[in-house]
């Protein structure tokens, strides 16, 4: 827990804290009716179907405790998961370093023309470069009128407000498991924005370690998996009905016929 990851220029992700890993888990889902310690085997089945079937209690037993350092900009994305406990580095108190986050070559790009919240086309290299200036001299004329009104003995918690959204903040953030996996599978999908997404793989890094099996068990149902709608599993039932029974992989129509509470018929 003493190492940290990097991220983007300056940031980076450290786990400060844990309380519980898979066992606990388990242990959480089977004090209802008492059973003792099981197998790997039973634990993993276990995990898959409480995760499977949306029980959320028993992974809201295991919390983590991050040590973060992002943009201005990511943490405000990162406020928005509520369930968390949170506490920041508070400019009202503390000068605030002068370390703001600039953008990679590969991360400057024009705005997407069909996402009205991402990035697009990837620009030219004298674009990229003079993009980069203007951030650059906007942030150093930024940090000049910050450091002058602390100099100043201008008030703290008015000298920070010409600050731009890619200084760097840090923050401790408490999140039990259920509402980690939540995070991660919005913030590593791909519509993410890129700057909040690498956090979210660093912390899928570690809490891997943690809960292996629960990880395991999360990507296969809830990171790769999908969710259908009625008109979809009407299309999905079509689709089925129209292929021999040999061509589909049995393990994987058993799934989705439990899951539709549906039963293949081979086509005549």
């Amino acid at each position: 827990m003493t190492e940290k990851i990097d991220v983007l220029d300056k940031g980076f992700v450290r786990l400060v804290d844990y309380m519980g890993d898979d066992a606990r888990i388990v242990q959480a889902a089977r004090v209802s009716y008492g059973a003792g310690t099981k197998t790997y085997r039973e634990d993993k089945g276990l995990i898959n179907y409480l995760l499977r079937n949306d029980h959320t209690s028993p992974f809201e037993q295991v919390v983590f405790v991050f040590h973060l350092k992002m943009p201005i900009f990511v943490a405000r994305q990162w406020i928005r998961h509520r369930a968390a406990r949170t506490n920041e580095i508070s400019g009202r108190y503390s000068v605030l370093k002068e370390e703001y986050y600039m953008p990679e070559d590969s991360d400057i790009a024009l705005q997407s023309k069909d996402n009205k919240q991402g990035r697009g086309e990837q620009v030219d290299m004298s674009l990229v470069k003079s993009t980069q200036t203007l951030i650059q001299t906007s942030c150093n004329n930024s940090f000049d009128i910050y450091n002058t009104l602390i100099n100043d003995d201008i008030a703290r918690e008015l000298s920070r407000i010409v600050l731009p959204l890619n200084t760097y903040t840090e923050m401790y953030w408490q999140m039990d498991l259920h509402n980690l996996f939540r995070f991660l599978k919005l913030r590593m999908d791909g519509h993410a924005q890129k700057e909040i997404r690498v956090y979210a793989e660093a912390i899928f890094t570690m809490v891997k370690e943690i809960c292996p099996i629960a990880v395991e068990a999360f990507e296969e149902h809830v990171l790769h998996g999908m969710r259908l709608s009625r008109s979809e599993v009407r299309v999905l039932k079509d689709i089925l009905n129209s292929r021999p029974i040999g061509s589909i992989d049995e393990k994987v129509l058993k799934t989705i016929e439990e899951k539709l509470g549906y039963h293949h018929k081979a086509p005549e």
